[in-house]
């Protein structure tokens, strides 16, 4: 396929395509468009990118709590999409596989990046990060309870915040974030059990001064 320029976030996609990402959401529309990429269709790019850029973004996020990373992730994550896009069988997950991908870039990118590196930037909130989906709703930042669970979202260990993150944030079952991550489903449902339980007790010490 030909070299391929991916836009921040799509931030110049057309209202015409914002409006088509919208309407076809389900799993026909979805393989009609990856098979339109196949064909090198970039406006069908255009519009899966608009669709799922979000959720990558989120994953990427929950693994380096840093947003230029996050970017670099889901930069990467959609130009091997494109490249890679007649791999893809018809009738599979979609979102499963293009996860599947930014969960490997992820690895490659730490080892690459962050090997090193133990102390990752963990001084955004997960909450106030600009991203497509949230950038015209309005924010408050001194919304009290987000800030807390951010911060203390970011105190889990590095599974047990990207499962809850893949759980809750980007609505995945667990069998999909086993099957995501490589790992039994046992493993995923303790590890999502301890993450709602640490969640609770570092949370426990602020509820009483919310009232």
């Amino acid at each position: 396929m030909a070299a391929l320029k991916i836009p921040e976030f799509c931030g110049d996609l057309t209202e015409t395509i914002k409006m088509q990402a919208q309407k076809r959401n389900q799993p026909d529309e979805i393989n009609n468009l990856v098979q339109r990429v196949q064909n090198e269709d970039r406006e069908a790019f255009m519009v899966l990118t608009q669709l799922y850029q979000r959720k990558v973004f989120q994953l990427a996020y929950s693994y380096f709590h840093n947003r230029e990373d996050a970017m670099d992730i889901v930069q990467e994550t959609f130009l091997r999409f494109y490249q890679k896009a007649h791999m893809f069988q018809k009738g599979k997950n979609f979102q499963n596989w293009l996860l599947q991908i930014a969960k490997n870039i992820c690895i490659d990118y730490y080892r690459k990046h962050h090997k090193r590196d133990n102390e990752w930037r963990r001084d955004e909130n997960i909450e106030k990060v600009r991203t497509p989906s949230n950038e015209s709703s309005h924010h408050d930042p001194s919304s009290d309870i987000k800030d807390i669970f951010s911060r203390c979202l970011v105190k889990l260990s590095d599974k047990q915040r990207m499962i809850f993150v893949m759980k809750h944030y980007n609505h995945l079952h667990y069998s999909e974030i086993a099957s995501i991550l490589n790992i039994a489903l046992g493993t995923v449902k303790s590890l999502h059990f301890k993450a709602v339980r640490n969640l609770r007790t570092l949370m426990s010490p602020y509820m009483g001064r919310m009232g």
